[in-house]
């Protein structure tokens, strides 16, 4: 019987010269530990330290569009980091983040939309995904996440998409009427986008992170409109780190009493130097650039192993779960709501991880009538595992299920993470076990297998305080 083939050539690049970005070299996706790359539907970006070069890689997309970012040399500002922004079909651009703390939003076209420094320091990853806006509501939308070392920041994806439609918008009008003297709607690319910033430094500076989603707020807190968000993230001092991070600034004893005092203190003493060191010969000073101050984030959980140190952090799209790597070659799958690593893989030096749907019922699709579709049951949420030094890409399924598959690669090879995609059925699939983790490691398993799950912790993480009153009373 002739062995089942588990690769589909969906596309390729030809006609496109990539020698700026090393490309015609031996292994050079993998050798080169600047270069960047970023996969959308159509379209391919590959970057290097100061350009990037988007390539489209399906049928019928072979566009190619060069872009040379503004970087300051006295800075050494490069570019470190890029990823695709999706919002519908029509709606689309590029991100892309600096070692000076910058992003820049480009069009397809390669033309700069908007620039905007986020905080000073280098721009570890950009991540874009679905969020719920609420617990109360199935209403949901998309988010950009900015990380970097020991900072998170968070844009509303509906800004950004404003942008992009304005952009569309601008292109449209321009050819329809090139004689038009201003174009449909203004913006400027050095306007400022209203976002969150947190410090989450506690545990050290981070290698990864990623907002996991909309959780409930402290018990003891009041309850407001202020959203919380749950941070999850990874280092060199504490593999694996969780904070609670609030919209409300004010909300914070302490940082409301260095708000007070710090600025008087700062004014009062800005006052007495210029008594003591005023000179008639001032020399102008630049106006220094204002970062937005930091929101309240609260440490949740911390996971110290030395010398265990975290190194990539993969979200799946409903955000319940989180592939981590670490130094000692091992793959740890984090159950993001409960804060529990529910599974573990060793044996997997440099591996990269991303999260996708496979089918998983082929025998009843193929037993069945050939009208036969494939419904979401059929359908299950999996892990990829790309393990470089084995030359295979392995399969699991979600959460404690075996491996599916496993493909074999040629050295050199990379796996792309595709980009978000607003309507996938990803998203219900991470949302399928009812319990934030399921109560037994094996299906089917006996006592040993069962999970430790505190019951009391359960029931206060959901608000709700029942167990406090089963000894309330008298007993007869």
């Amino acid at each position: 019987m002739a062995r089942r083939a588990s690769t589909t050539a969906i596309g390729s690049i030809v006609d496109a010269d990539l020698s700026e970005v090393g490309a015609g070299k031996e292994g050079w996706l993998v050798s080169n530990p600047n270069l960047l790359t970023a996969l959308d539907t159509h379209y391919v970006a590959i970057a290097n330290k100061s350009i990037v070069i988007v390539t489209g890689w399906s049928s019928g997309e072979s566009d190619r569009v060069r872009i040379l970012p503004e970087l300051s040399p006295i800075e050494a500002e490069y570019i470190s980091a890029i990823e695709w922004l999706v919002f519908g079909d029509d709606v689309r651009g590029l991100a892309i983040g600096t070692s000076s703390g910058y992003l820049m939003v480009y069009s397809l076209e390669g033309r700069l939309i908007h620039r905007q420094r986020i905080y000073f320091a280098r721009i570890i990853k950009l991540r874009v995904r679905g969020t719920k806006r609420d617990l109360q509501h199935d209403t949901s939308s998309e988010e950009v996440c900015v990380v970097l070392p020991g900072v998170i920041a968070r844009f509303d994806g509906s800004d950004i998409q404003k942008l992009l439609q304005w952009s569309i918008r601008e292109n449209q009008s321009q050819f329809w009427d090139q004689n038009q003297s201003e174009p449909v709607g203004t913006h400027n690319s050095h306007a400022k986008i209203p976002y969150q910033l947190w410090n989450v430094n506690k545990y050290g500076a981070c290698a990864d992170a990623a907002i996991t989603g909309v959780m409930p707020p402290p018990l003891m807190e009041v309850q407001s409109s202020q959203r919380y968000y749950c941070a999850v993230t990874v280092g060199e001092d504490a593999v694996i780190s969780a904070f609670r991070l609030s919209e409300d600034k004010s909300r914070s004893l302490v940082g409301a009493i260095l708000s007070k005092v710090v600025p008087a203190t700062f004014s009062t003493i800005a006052s007495v130097t210029k008594l003591l060191w005023r000179s008639d010969s001032q020399t102008p000073k630049a106006k220094e650039e204002k970062i937005q101050s930091f929101a309240r984030a609260s440490p949740l959980t911390c996971l110290k192993d030395h010398p265990r140190k975290g190194e990539k952090l993969t979200l799946s799209p409903s955000g319940t779960l989180a592939a981590i790597t670490d130094s000692l070659g091992r793959i740890l799958l984090l159950d993001t709501q409960a804060r529990v690593v529910v599974r573990l893989w060793k044996g997997y030096r440099d591996a990269s991880c991303l999260f996708m749907e496979m089918l998983v019922n082929k025998d009843t699709a193929s037993s069945s009538s050939n009208y036969y579709g494939a419904v979401k049951s059929d359908y299950c949420l999996c892990l990829a595992i790309h393990a470089p030094r084995k030359g295979i890409i392995e399969v699991w399924q979600m959460r404690t299920g075996p491996r599916l598959v496993s493909v074999p690669c040629s050295k050199g090879s990379k796996m792309l993470q595709p980009t978000y995609r607003p309507a996938t059925r990803e998203l219900e699939y991470g949302r399928t076990n009812i319990g934030s983790r399921p109560s037994k490691q094996k299906s089917g398993g006996g006592i040993e297998s069962l999970l430790a799950i505190p019951w009391m912790f359960a029931w206060t993480q959901t608000r709700f305080h029942l167990p406090v009153w089963l000894a309330f009373g008298e007993t007869t």
